[in-house]
C-alpha cells in the first residue's frame, strides 16, 4: 500500500509518503522554495517523497488531501450569511478565489501533480478526510499506544476548531467537536495580532514573551479577568464561546476590532516596530494562562469521555509547549504523545495515515520504542559529493574527518571555547523544530550565548529564549521532567540545584534588565521564569548528535548544549549544504559542520555576494 499525503493552500504546505503504513519521508515545501510557511502546492516536497520511496505517481494507491474544501466553502457561505451585512468587502474578495480555484480543487491537484511527474490521471484516486481527522490520525497512529484519547486544537479546519477522539487499534471515533467561530487557536492568534506579531507564525513569540509577565501582579490578574468575562466564556468541559463583538476574523480582514480592544485593555494594538512594554508582557502572560486552563479542561474532558490512561495531541495549539508541560504535570494522563509536526504540515502525514487505516482498513501495529516518527528525521539528506560540490562552488576551505569520533571531540572542544556552530547531519527534520539535524549549537553554560545568538546569528528580538538539548538519561538531573521530550514540545523548570539566587525585586525589574540577571548555571537556556523547552536526545534516533553531546559532557561534565534552528530571522530552516553555507557566511557563526566536513569562518574566502537575507526573507 503506497499513499502520498498532501497539505496545501493555507500555510505550511507539506507532503508525506507511506509504504504499508510506515512513514518513509515527509517534508515542508518551505524548505525547498525558501519561502517561510509556503502555502503553495508542495511540488518539491512531493517529488522528494516519491524519490525517497522509489515510487512513481502511477504506483500510488491514493493521493490524500488533508481537508474537505467543499465543507470549508460551506462554512464560509454560512458564516457570511449569519453575519450579514457585516463582512461584505471580505465576502466579495473571497468568493471569486473560491469559485475560480478552491471549488475545483481536484482539477488543481491533478494539474500540480503533473509538475511532480508524469502519470495517468484516470488511474489516480484522490481522497479528502476532514481536517481534524487528519490531525488526529497524525497523532494517534505513530504513537506507541494501542488505545488513547486524542485531542486536536487549532484555529479552524472546515467547521471544527477542536476535537476529542478515541483511538483503538486501527479505529478512531470522534467523541466531541468545537465549531467555528469559537476557537482557542483563533483566540490566541487574536492576541498574537494585538501584541504586534504576525498571525500564523508569531504565536511562538507570544508564548516566549509571556514569562516576562508578572504572575502575581494586579495588572495580570485584571487582564485575565477581562479575557474571561468580556472575550470568552469558558465552560467546565473546555468548550468555549467567543464574543464576536470584539473579533473580526469571521467576516473581516483583521483578527480583532482594534478600537474595542483599545478600550477594553487600555492600550492600542502594538505595531511590530514599537518597543515591548510591561503591559504587553502582562497581557501575554494572561492569555497564556487562559490557554493553559482551557487545554487542561479539554484534556480532563477527553479523559472522562474515553477513560484512557494515554493522550495523543496535534493541531497548532499542540505546539504550545508551555501548556503541554503544565498538562504533563497535571497527571491527568500517564503518558502523552504530541505529533512533532503538530500544525498543518503534519496534516499531510495524518491524511495519508487516515486513508491507510480508515479507508483501506489496514491493521495497525503500535510503534515500538518512542514512536513511529523515526525521530522526525524524515527529510532529505546529502552525500559527501554534495558537500564537496558546494565547497568548490564557493571556493570554501574545509577539514574532512574520516573518524566521526574525532570530529565530535573537536566540535565539543570548540563549543566549550564559546564558539557558535552550524550543525547539519543526516536527514532534515519534519516539523517546526530543529532537533540536531539542522541546528545552530552553543555552550548552554556561557552567559553571553543567548545575547550572541539573538543579535549576531539569528538577528531577532533579544527577549527570545533558546532551547537545551540534553542526553535523555541525564535530563532529570537538570530539569523538572520525568518523561522523554524528543521533539522539544515540553517546557519544564530548571532543576532546583541548578538555579542561581536572584535579587528580591527580580519580578519588578524592567524586562530587559531581568533578561540579563544570572538565573542558573545554564544561563543560555534558562528563560526568565526559570523554564526551558527541553529536547531529550536519544542515541537510537540521532546517534551523531548524541555522540557530540556525550563528548561535550566528557570534556565539561555538562550533558546540555544550546540548540536553535539553523536559519536567520524570517528564513526557513536550511535544507541543503548550499543553504547551510550561505547562512553560515551571512552571519557571525564561527564554524560550520556538514556531515564529516568542518568549515572555520576565519579560513573562508571573503563573502562578496550581494544577496541580502534581510531583503530575501520577509521578517516574521
Amino acid at each position: 500500500m503506497k499513499i502520498l499525503g498532501i497539505s496545501a493552500f493555507y500555510h505550511d504546505s507539506a507532503a508525506a509518503i507511506l509504504h504499508d503504513g510506515e512513514v518513509i519521508a515527509a517534508a515542508q515545501e518551505e524548505r525547498f522554495t525558501r519561502k517561510k510557511h509556503d502555502p503553495g502546492f508542495p511540488v518539491h516536497a512531493a517529488r522528494f517523497c516519491l524519490e525517497q520511496a522509489g515510487f512513481s505517481i502511477d504506483e500510488l494507491d491514493a493521493v490524500v488531501f488533508y481537508d474537505k474544501p467543499l465543507l470549508k466553502f460551506e462554512r464560509l457561505l454560512d458564516t457570511y450569511y449569519s453575519f450579514a451585512p457585516q463582512g461584505l468587502a471580505s465576502f466579495i474578495k473571497a468568493i471569486p478565489v473560491w469559485l475560480k480555484e478552491k471549488m475545483f480543487l481536484k482539477k488543481i491537484i491533478r494539474e500540480e501533480l503533473a509538475k511532480v511527474g508524469d502519470y495517468d490521471s484516470r488511474k489516480l484516486k484522490l481522497l479528502f478526510p476532514e481536517h481534524h481527522l487528519s490531525h488526529a490520525a497524525s497523532a494517534f497512529y505513530p504513537s506507541n499506544f494501542e488505545e488513547a484519547a486524542i485531542l486536536t486544537i487549532d484555529g479552524v479546519g472546515e467547521w471544527a476548531t477542536a476535537s476529542i477522539c478515541h483511538g483503538k487499534g486501527a479505529s478512531m471515533e470522534i467523541k466531541r467537536e468545537l465549531h467555528f467561530p469559537h476557537s482557542l487557536g483563533l483566540l490566541y492568534s487574536a492576541f498574537t495580532y494585538f501584541l504586534g506579531f504576525r498571525v500564523n507564525s508569531g504565536e511562538y513569540k507570544l508564548m516566549g514573551l509571556a514569562p516576562y509577565g508578572r504572575p502575581n501582579a494586579p495588572e495580570t490578574a485584571r487582564f485575565k479577568k477581562i479575557i474571561e468575562t468580556e472575550l470568552v466564556d469558558i465552560r467546565p468541559d473546555g468548550s468555549l464561546w467567543l464574543n464576536q463583538q470584539y473579533f473580526s476574523y469571521a467576516t473581516g480582514l483583521r483578527m480583532v476590532r482594534d478600537d474595542a480592544w483599545h478600550k477594553l485593555f487600555g492600550f492600542a494594538t502594538r505595531k511590530s516596530e514599537q518597543p515591548l512594554e510591561q503591559h504587553h508582557c502582562d497581557l501575554a502572560l494572561a492569555i497564556q494562562q487562559v490557554t493553559e486552563d482551557v487545554v487542561i479542561l479539554m484534556a480532563k474532558e477527553a479523559q472522562r469521555l474515553t477513560g484512557s490512561k494515554y493522550l495523543c495531541m496535534a493541531g497548532g495549539v499542540a505546539l504550545n509547549c508551555v501548556a503541554n508541560g503544565k498538562l504533563l504535570r497535571s497527571n491527568i494522563f500517564e503518558k502523552i504523545f504530541i505529533q512533532p509536526a503538530a500544525g498543518d504540515a503534519g496534516g499531510a502525514l495524518g491524511a495519508a495515515l487516515a486513508a491507510h487505516h480508515l479507508y483501506f482498513k489496514k491493521e495497525r501495529k503500535p510503534a515500538r520504542g518512542l514512536d513511529a516518527m523515526h525521530g522526525s528525521y524524515l527529510g532529505p539528506e546529502f552525500s559527501w559529493l554534495d558537500v564537496e560540490q558546494v565547497a568548490r562552488k564557493y571556493k570554501a576551505v574545509f577539514t574532512k574527518y574520516d573518524d566521526f569520533g574525532k570530529m565530535a571531540e573537536r566540535v565539543a572542544a570548540l563549543l566549550a571555547e564559546g564558539n557558535v556552530i552550524g550543525w547539519v547531519q543526516g536527514r532534515m527534520e519534519f516539523g517546526p523544530r530543529a532537533l540536531g539535524a539542522r541546528s545552530i549549537i552553543g555552550d548552554a553554560r556561557n552567559e553571553e550565548m543567548q545575547r550572541k545568538l539573538n543579535l549576531k546569528i539569528k538577528y531577532r528580538e533579544s527577549f527570545r529564549p533558546f532551547a537545551p538539548s540534553v542526553l535523555a538519561e541525564d535530563a532529570a538531573q537538570y530539569f523538572e521532567l520525568d518523561a522523554p521530550s524528543p521533539y522539544m514540545l515540553l517546557v519544564a523548570d530548571i532543576a532546583e540545584q541548578r538555579k542561581a539566587q536572584v535579587p528580591t525585586n527580580y519580578l519588578d525589574l524592567p524586562m530587559m534588565e531581568r533578561l540579563y540577571v544570572k538565573r542558573s548555571d545554564l544561563q543560555a537556556i534558562t528563560h526568565v521564569d526559570f523554564s526551558a523547552r527541553v529536547q531529550s536526545v536519544h542515541r537510537e534516533t540521532n546517534p551523531r548528535y548524541y555522540q557530540l553531546i556525550e563528548k561535550f559532557k566528557e570534556r565539561t561534565g555538562c550533558p546540555v548544549i544550546v540548540n536553535t534552528s539553523f536559519n536567520v530571522r524570517g528564513e526557513p530552516i536550511v535544507c541543503t549544504p548550499d543553504d547551510a553555507y550561505r547562512c553560515f557566511m551571512r552571519t557571525e557563526m564561527d564554524y560550520l559542520v556538514v556531515g564529516d566536513y568542518l568549515f572555520a569562518k576565519t579560513d573562508q574566502p571573503e563573502w562578496t555576494k550581494t544577496d541580502n537575507w534581510q531583503e530575501e526573507f520577509v521578517l516574521d
